[in-house]
């Protein structure tokens, strides 16, 4: 093969080369930024792209990762990468330790959510961008949690999301980067001060325990003095009641032996009218009858005339001389 030959294919091959040097493709929610001559030219969005060899060329960033080892331990290591992602990334702080206000060092570890909003930002305006997130998140939570106490941390993981993420969101601005959200995983204390909780915890349980059954005692001993109250007040009621109708009844017999009375004497006093003194008999016969009252006793061993007894013998006189004058 001739020398020409050889170098026409030497050419053509260059050729090839530098053509498909110039072609990049890029993914869907990926760019690529380019340089001409090391200085910014133009982003490549997703899709086929076409550049000048030689003179373009994509800019590699810093990307610092997280990998874990066989032993179950994480390790970071830094990468060199010509794309960027614009999904949302989730960054897995490693653990730290934190003093709160009141001098306990506790454990925290943080996830982040992050986007990148503007490629061109995130690669001119910081160094690496996940490690310039992670001091910056650090630091930012060591500040909220100095400020509160032990108790105040471990119950405020919400309120402390919400500042670390409105801080981080404003700082990370200038980078082209929009921090969605920010979540405490784990706040672990120190095991003395942790076995002091637990024990403070069960405490707490037993007094509130011994709280509810007092008071359930408390209910049912009011529940039970109530009733015993009610029944009281019913009996009473009822007995009143009692008492009412049989004086009512006892009230109703007298008026209703009254009533016979009255007949009865009127009836003698109408019968007896026109023969004599009613009146005079009338006493005659209730005086004998008070007198067969006191004669009566089965004890009573001494029998007297009444010192008005003259009365009374007037008294038979009269009634003798009315029968008389009504068998006449």
């Amino acid at each position: 093969m001739e020398f020409g030959t050889l170098l026409s294919l030497f050419i053509i091959a260059l050729a090839v080369i530098y053509c498909l040097k110039g072609i990049i493709i890029v993914q869907q929610a990926e760019v690529v930024i380019i340089e001409r001559l090391g200085k910014f030219h133009k982003i490549l969005e997703s899709g086929i792209n076409f550049i000048i060899p030689v003179l373009d060329a994509p800019r590699k960033i810093d990307w610092k990762i997280t990998q874990r080892g066989f032993d179950g331990s994480t390790y970071s290591i830094i990468q060199k990468r010509e794309r960027i992602d614009l999904r949302e990334a989730v960054y897995d702080f490693p653990r730290q330790n934190v003093i709160t206000k009141d001098n306990v060092s506790i454990s925290i570890n943080a996830l982040l959510y992050f986007q990148i909003i503007d490629p061109k930002s995130a690669v001119y305006e910081i160094q690496n961008l996940p490690e310039a997130i992670e001091k910056l998140t650090q630091t930012n939570l060591r500040n909220l949690v100095g400020q509160l106490d032990l108790d105040e941390s471990l119950v405020s993981r919400d309120k402390i999301n919400q500042e670390l993420r409105a801080i981080l969101d404003e700082a990370t601005n200038k980078w082209g980067v929009k921090v969605n959200r920010v979540e405490l995983q784990d706040i672990i204390p120190p095991s003395d001060i942790q076995s002091a909780m637990e024990k403070q915890m069960k405490a707490e349980r037993d007094r509130r325990a011994a709280i509810l059954e007092a008071e359930g005692l408390k209910k049912s001993a009011v529940l039970k003095a109530e009733g015993e109250k009610e029944a009281a007040i019913n009996r009473a009621e009822g007995e009143k009641q009692s008492n009412i109708l049989r004086a009512e009844g006892v009230a109703q017999a007298r008026i209703l032996e009254a009533d016979g009375e009255k007949q009865a004497i009127q009836r003698i006093i109408d019968a007896l009218a026109d023969k004599g003194q009613p009146d005079k008999y009338l006493i005659a016969m209730k005086y004998l009858e008070t007198m067969k009252t006191i004669t009566s006793g089965k004890d009573n061993k001494v029998v007297y005339m009444p010192y008005e007894a003259t009365g009374i013998l007037s008294s038979v006189d009269g009634i003798k001389q009315m029968f008389d004058s009504t068998k006449q």
